[in-house]
């Protein structure tokens, strides 16, 4: 034992001896909680959080190879990754899983949300946990937008005019702050150069704010489907290798997705525009971010004043997070909470709804329908959550982690 207390014993001599004079590879478990006690009903739905982690990864070893060979300046953009596809090595192969892996990085994150949603697993003691998350999330949508642009195609330049001309709508700052972010008065060579600074930087600044979540995540640690705090070492397993070994099933079928894109449809979440060059006199009949955006695009257009459409869609992420104020009731699991349980789902179609909404021209029934959908989104958070945690009667709660769910048992919520 040293004088910092215990280090754990390795059998390979050098890890041991690496390990005697800086616990690199303690200090390294401790992080990714190979022996933290685990609650013992965690189903797949909360691997998400470590392919998350692995997707991450993915986009940061591959962004870093694609920035070697890309120029960020409006005449060479777009040349220097039609070069990345046909001329670097494998460069078709690094573009490919760079573009899909942000799509199935986003699809992983919605699931990793709502799985939080459902489970109630913002619920204190966990605020802060949540509330990290959501901050990652916002800086992801941050990234992904900035690396849309990058291209430099038709759906990327028109994309970046449209977005960055909403900031104009905000009073006495707006204009200088668009001709900030123009780096001149145009999306020009200086907005590109600004964007592929930022997308570049940001990534490690999302890989900063993993590890608190990660932190976060240890103090109290994760919460489960039953929603109550073990009572126990009966209610507890080592994380490793109970939990590695079930995810790694969940990795593979992710792998499995992603090169199947990949190899098969690698456009096929993109958008054809974004083939053609940049063009400032040609605008596209219409113009759409990528399918992660839409639910939000879909608000965002919904309110036919400018400013009053930043505000909501500003209002839409920001609502986040302030969930675990907003939700009333004592009892976390939506398995418990029968009302919940069927506005949780409403909700999710509602979203779907939105995303469909928003891939269409704003025009017509589909702009009706989007101001109905985005008035039911603020409603669940602000007036279902409240008033359900409020009167529902939610079912009785399981004596323990290990005592059968159907099993009709008391307990206080926790």
């Amino acid at each position: 034992m040293s004088a910092h207390g215990p280090r754990r014993e390795y059998d390979n001599k050098i890890l041991r001896w690496i390990e005697y004079r800086m616990p690199i590879f303690s200090t390294a478990e401790g992080i990714i909680g190979r022996d933290m006690p685990t609650p013992r009903n965690l189903n797949y739905w909360w691997s998400f959080g470590a392919l998350l982690s692995i997707a991450l990864g993915i986009q940061i070893v591959t962004g870093i190879v694609l920035a070697m060979h890309y120029i960020p300046a409006s005449s060479m953009a777009f040349d220097s990754v039609e070069h990345i596809m046909r001329n670097v090595n494998y460069g078709w192969l690094l573009r490919y899983v760079h573009a899909n892996g942000a799509s199935l990085f986003f699809f992983v994150c919605y699931i990793h949300i709502l799985r939080g949603l459902y489970y109630g697993s913002y619920k204190a003691p966990r605020e802060l946990l949540w509330m990290i998350g959501v901050a990652i999330y916002v800086i992801m949508m941050a990234t992904a937008f900035m690396g849309y642009v990058l291209p430099w195609g038709q759906m990327s330049f028109w994309a970046a005019t449209v977005i960055t001309n909403l900031f104009s709508a905000i009073p006495v700052i707006g204009d200088n702050l668009v001709t900030w972010l123009w780096g001149g008065f145009a999306v020009e060579s200086p907005t590109l150069q600004r964007f592929f600074s930022l997308h570049y930087l940001l990534p490690f600044v999302i890989a900063g704010l993993v590890g608190l979540h990660i932190w976060a995540l240890h103090v109290h640690g994760p919460s489960n489907p039953v929603g109550i705090s073990p009572k126990g070492p009966q209610d507890l397993v080592p994380y490793h290798p109970y939990y590695t070994s079930k995810y790694l099933s969940v990795m593979g079928i992710f792998f499995i997705a992603l090169f199947a894109f990949v190899f098969f449809e690698p456009n096929y979440m993109g958008h054809p525009d974004n083939y053609i060059p940049a063009n400032p006199l040609v605008t596209p009949a219409h113009i759409v971010p990528e399918w992660y955006f839409l639910p939000f695009y879909a608000i965002l257009r919904s309110v036919p004043d400018k400013l009053g459409g930043v505000i909501l869609f500003g209002a839409s992420i920001a609502i986040l997070f302030v969930v675990p104020w907003l939700d009333t009731s004592r009892v976390r699991s939506a398995r418990f909470r029968p009302i919940f349980k069927q506005f949780f789902w409403v909700f999710v179609a509602v979203g779907v709804a939105l995303g469909y909404v928003g891939s269409q021209p704003a025009e017509g029934v589909m702009l009706h329908i989007g101001r109905i959908l985005t008035v039911y989104y603020f409603a669940h958070f602000l007036l279902i959550l409240p008033l359900v945690g409020w009167f529902e009667r939610p079912k009785p709660l399981p004596e323990s982690l290990g005592t059968p769910v159907l099993k009709p048992a008391g307990g206080a919520a926790e």
